[in-house]
């Protein structure tokens, strides 16, 4: 079973379609390059831009933009597909990310300049708000941007930054206003081709997704236009965040899911084939109560995350309920794969098995879009009424 149950009342025909079609494209273009992407530790250009002219990226955007026209339902599909082939190295998460915030908050000039780029894979997307010494708190970031003349002068650094080894194109979170706290952040866009002052440092190295580029990023007296300016006024940034954010947490839901449904379709292989004793390990009592225990759990997670897209379209995801869906999607996530694992045994622990790599991609889910217990306060505040 996939994303698309029967029982998903978002699901049209359309939507089938289009992931059929991402479905076969994904199996011939993206899962051959997993354990390349993985040992170069980056995503080639050339699949950016297959999948732009696949259409994979602008399923929520409007046509007059490069898109298709659909709604941020066919950037579900997309998020739930690649989780299902087993890859957690190309960063379409956050080029969805930034289009929806471009979308939602970009002038008519601002969207025709970058989505049909970054719809058709010309470029690539990052969202540069974590700093050395600020994640979840977006309240206490350091970098900021003074006006000089018609433009802004950056100063700053970020961390952790998805796509930062790649990017053309940063939507970037800065103080415009130190004095104000959360009223003075707002979001910049960074377009850093031949960007002087701006300066990528050596790609980090970390325990999973190693075939996504992930780095720090430094900016000493960045200049860039005003018009770069995400939204009419300064100060909106932290709202803009805020209200972008269920998307962000929900993504990391629905990647969840695909991951537990890739690793759970594996690990039943697997225990039909390897033998133990004389039988199949599929036929051990605890080999199928595993796997029972698992499925189950797989299959609720479906139904709530189904829910949350259909509220999602309707604009009808709340904060807490977004965060229930990250942290919920993650930590099922984490528990398939680590009793996957378990039932592959010591070939469970092998790199070349798709298992092994994807417990250790698995990890930071409960970290990234706000720690799992970020989420569980958010979750608690909403009881507090």
């Amino acid at each position: 079973m996939s994303l698309l149950s029967s029982t998903a009342g978002w699901v049209t025909e359309e939507h089938s379609l289009f992931a059929d079609e991402a479905s076969k494209f994904l199996d011939v273009e993206l899962k051959p390059q997993i354990e390349k992407w993985a040992n170069n530790g980056v995503v080639e250009r050339s699949f950016w831009k297959k999948a732009g002219e696949m259409g994979l990226m602008g399923g929520s955007v409007q046509e007059e933009f490069g898109g298709s026209g659909g709604d941020i339902s066919f950037d579900a599909i997309t998020a739930y597909l690649q989780a299902a082939k087993g890859d957690a190295g190309w960063g379409y998460g956050i080029q969805s990310i930034v289009i929806h915030y471009i979308n939602a908050y970009g002038s008519d000039e601002q969207k025709a300049k970058w989505l049909p780029q970054l719809v058709n894979g010309e470029k690539i997307a990052a969202l540069a708000m974590t700093e050395p010494n600020c994640g979840s708190d977006l309240q206490a970031i350091k970098t900021h941007a003074e006006k000089d003349g018609n433009q802004y002068k950056i100063n700053g650094s970020k961390t952790f930054i998805t796509n930062g080894g790649s990017a053309d194109l940063i939507c970037l979170a800065a103080k415009t206003d130190p004095s104000e706290g959360s009223k003075g952040i707002s979001l910049l866009m960074v377009e850093t081709d031949n960007l002087e002052g701006f300066r990528r440092g050596t790609p980090l190295k970390k325990v999973g997704m190693k075939g996504n580029d992930t780095a720090e990023l430094f900016f000493e007296n960045v200049k860039i236009p005003q018009t770069n300016l995400l939204g009419s006024e300064e100060g909106k940034g932290f709202y803009q965040l805020m209200k972008q954010l269920p998307w962000e947490r929900l993504y990391i839901g629905i990647a969840g899911l695909g991951a537990a449904d890739c690793a759970l379709d594996e690990t039943i292989k697997y225990v039909k084939e390897r033998k133990a004793f004389g039988k199949r390990v599929f036929d051990f009592q605890n080999t199928k109560f595993k796997l029972a225990e698992l499925k189950t759990k797989v299959e609720v997670t479906r139904s709530f995350i189904n829910d949350c897209i259909q509220k999602l379209m309707s604009e009808e995801l709340d904060a807490a309920t977004a965060s229930m869906a990250k942290y919920w999607g993650s930590q099922i996530q984490g528990e398939v794969l680590d009793e996957c694992v378990q039932l592959h045994g010591g070939y469970g622990f092998m790199a070349e098995y798709p298992v092994a790599r994807m417990w250790t991609d698995a990890r930071v889910q409960k970290i990234y879009g706000g720690t799992n217990e970020i989420m569980k306060e958010l979750i608690a505040r909403s009881l507090d009424i």
